[in-house]
């Protein structure tokens, strides 16, 4: 019964240095990155993602929690635009976003502040094309050298990724279902 112990604990301390081992080969950079054909012009996505107070229509963290609280800057839109958002569901927790560049019609970055984790960079992509706009959302960050967040690198992809491809489904959910309609219903921002 105490060899068996000794053999158990033995093969843990095995497995905990193997993955600690492991860890230290792994990037510390994350990259994930998820792309959509949209049909609606640039013109109308671009304001969708632009101007923070429309993300509440597409975003899929907004979709995870309705009764999140949030507050929005006084700048609406481009470079300066921000806001906060808090939630008691574990899955959306609490963090900011800050508009860094807008290039109109063409480019987003923002720095992202998740869960009071240092800043990620996100941004998006627009590619106008005859019958409408591909959209790429990216976000980069550093996970460092803490060996349990480099083995959660995996995990992120599919987390963040998954929540990427519901934001971008939903966008084109919201842009698509005005195509036809010259009244647009979303802000237009500055």
């Amino acid at each position: 019964m105490q060899q068996a112990m000794f053999v158990i604990l033995g093969a843990l301390a095995v497995l905990v240095l193997g993955t600690f081992i492991l860890s230290l080969f792994l990037p510390s950079r994350v990259r994930i990155e998820r792309s959509l054909f949209i049909q609606a012009p640039v013109t109308r996505i671009f304001m969708l993602v632009n101007a923070l107070r429309n993300w509440p229509q597409w975003s899929p963290w907004h979709g995870k929690d309705p009764q999140m609280k949030v507050e929005f800057s006084e700048k609406d839109a481009g470079k300066g635009a921000w806001y906060r958002w808090k939630s008691r569901r574990r899955k959306v927790g609490k963090g900011s976003l800050v508009i860094t560049e807008s290039r109109v019609n063409e480019y987003i970055a923002n720095d992202m502040y998740l869960m009071q984790q240092h800043s990620s960079k996100s941004y998006f992509r627009f590619e106008q094309a005859a019958d409408g706009t591909r959209v790429t959302w990216c976000l980069e960050t550093e996970v460092g050298r803490n060996p349990m967040r480099r083995l959660m690198r995996r995990k992120m992809h599919k987390w963040v990724g998954s929540d990427f491809e519901r934001g971008l489904h939903n966008l084109k959910r919201v842009c698509e279902k005005f195509r036809g309609n010259t009244q647009e219903h979303f802000t237009a921002g500055a």
